[in-house]
């Protein structure tokens, strides 16, 4: 029986790219238009874009998704299951680098359970004299002491573009950071052919200009997959439950389990260590601020509804 992985569900069909030996997409080939067994229905699964399944060819040239397979994870915003890496973008300049953002997406893909990885787009834009200090170096350097992997682009020079091609490899990513980052020049230059216009994709949480309203799998030459969605559309801090917050943090975990007071929110506890460690310079200040913010957000939201 052929496996394969589903790109793309639409209207009731699921189109399934085969799978070669190996595990490996076969780019060069046409999708399967599939239907779902009766069975999965009844047992109230659905297929999503990115699972591996086994499927049947019919007579009509189409087919029909017989088993899935274990799902690695799953995302409900964007529904798509086994991505395993979030890229997030964010420029150094035009738009100016939004740290409460990237913040704010590092929480819910710590929470989602995915790797992260942060991509400085326009590079060449960066001007540490009219600055006055290298920002850019200062960022990059705070998030890689957390334990993130940042990397430098640029469109129009193409740094960074073979290291990000190498981290995208035999992966399921979903791209998601501020608007006018510079995503669909980036894709375009990923995937030669695509030729997706810039006003085609907005990531501006839900109030921007996208118009996809599927998700659908982009496959790369390397054997990867980058989910064609608004991504983390809307982050809704609602999914989280406030005590799990600092877990998402993770500079704050080595601290957290010498707090005296079990259930520390590591605001105003008396023998905080993660407190501590903010005070003696271990945590950065901006990160824990964006944490006291995020922490009042959910509990007003907590509060209304």
């Amino acid at each position: 029986m052929p496996e394969g992985i589903i790109v793309k569900a639409l209207s009731g069909y699921y189109y399934v790219m085969p799978l070669e030996d190996g595990g490996v997409p076969s780019v060069e080939g046409s999708a399967v238009q599939c239907r779902a067994r009766g069975v999965f229905k009844k047992k109230g699964i659905s297929p999503l874009v990115g699972d591996r399944v086994d499927y049947v060819l019919t007579e009509n040239g189409e087919g029909t998704v017989d088993r899935i397979h274990a799902r690695e994870t799953e995302l409900i915003r964007p529904p798509v299951a086994n991505v395993n890496l979030a890229v997030l973008l964010f420029s150094v300049k035009e738009p100016d680098m939004n740290l409460n953002l990237l913040d704010k997406f590092l929480v819910h893909i710590e929470q989602a359970g995915l790797d992260a990885l942060i991509v400085l787009t326009k590079q060449d834009l960066a001007d540490p004299e009219a600055d006055g200090r290298d920002t850019v170096a200062d960022v990059k350097a705070m998030y890689r002491q957390i334990g993130y992997e940042v990397i430098s682009t640029s469109s129009r020079t193409g740094e960074g573009s073979e290291l990000l091609k190498e981290r995208l490899a035999g992966r399921i990513s979903v791209f998601s950071g501020q608007s006018g980052v510079g995503k669909s020049s980036m894709l375009n230059a990923l995937v030669p052919g695509l030729s997706l216009e810039t006003s085609e994709i907005s990531m501006r949480l839900g109030r921007g200009r996208h118009t996809t309203r599927h998700v659908e799998l982009i496959p790369l030459h390397n054997g990867g997959f980058v989910a064609d969605t608004p991504g983390f559309s809307q982050l809704d801090f609602l999914e989280i439950g406030v005590e799990e917050l600092s877990t998402c943090f993770r500079e704050f975990a080595q601290y957290a389990d010498e707090c005296k007071f079990r259930g520390c929110t590591h605001t105003h506890e008396p023998g905080c260590r993660v407190i501590a460690a903010k005070e003696d310079g271990l945590i950065a200040e901006s990160r824990y601020r964006h944490y006291e913010q995020f922490l009042n957000e959910m509990k007003e939201k907590k509060r209304r509804y």
